[in-house]
């Protein structure tokens, strides 16, 4: 199903929403109350070996946005495996965090991962590198049935799209399986998609909405840097999902509102 199809379903979802969005109480609520969430830094280095910041930054602030816009904040974890951070977690227990707040959840499960990719690969520290098959096993078994929304920013993250399908879930990836993301070079403030996800939530109403303006903001930035194979980000949207997203509206006021 198209995105101009999911739309035309959204100003039926938000009279419903208004509904939803009120407790018993007459109190507003978030409509992600009782979602766990992750945001993750599973690299540190750019593409020659040297120490960056990209990661660690977006992982901040993206963290910072996403609990703004809804997130429950006793229920989020952000998690980095940069070695030289105080906070720093190796891979084994990276895994152990992520699974143990994922799990945490009543109704939702959000996990945000920023890192290198490779065909079939995203890079998770030193040790390990995670395939599609291991990250749609942990799914399944720290999300279950839960809606599900999982974002990848890395290189070739399109080439997990597969694996992760199912009609509980929304998947966003900053690549399409065959091109690399930009922006992981010394120098830059963010990833180009972990940038443009920044740069939009504040005026997305929706993962719907948020997804399209991104993959809008990412294709504006390739084609000011005249990059030749643009990175042309996926979206998946399960069958379920269809009809949930639109529900889930975020939070107005944020406490992050721009990206570099």
């Amino acid at each position: 199903m198209s995105f101009q199809m999911f739309k035309a379903l959204a100003g039926l979802a938000a009279a419903v929403g208004l509904t939803f969005g009120m407790s018993v109480t007459g109190q507003a609520q978030s409509r992600f109350d009782g979602w766990s969430s992750v945001v993750i830094a599973a690299d540190w280095r750019d593409g020659a070996g040297k120490p960056i910041d990209a990661f660690d930054n977006a992982r901040r602030d993206l963290s910072t946005a996403l609990v703004g816009a809804g997130l429950p904040r006793d229920l989020h974890r952000s998690i980095t495996l940069n070695p030289s951070k105080p906070d720093a977690a190796p891979p084994a227990e990276a895994l152990r965090q992520m699974g143990e707040t994922l799990s945490s959840g009543s109704r939702g499960c959000l996990l945000y991962l920023t890192s290198h990719g490779s065909p079939g690969e995203l890079v998770f520290g030193d040790t390990r590198g995670i395939a599609p098959a291991d990250l749609s096993g942990w799914l399944r078994r720290w999300c279950d049935v839960r809606p599900t929304i999982v974002v990848l920013s890395a290189c070739y993250s399109g080439s997990f799209v597969d694996a992760l399908k199912a009609p509980n879930r929304l998947i966003m990836t900053a690549a399409r399986r065959d091109r690399s993301s930009f922006g992981c070079g010394a120098g830059e403030t963010y990833p180009w998609y972990d940038a443009c996800i920044l740069e939009t939530l504040p005026q997305a109403d929706d993962f719907l909405t948020l997804a399209q303006m991104t993959r809008t903001c990412v294709s504006r930035r390739e084609t000011d840097a005249e990059i030749d194979t643009p990175s042309e980000p996926q979206v998946f949207v399960g069958s379920e999902m269809q009809y949930r997203l639109p529900v889930l509206r975020f939070n107005r006021a944020q406490s992050f509102s721009s990206a570099n």
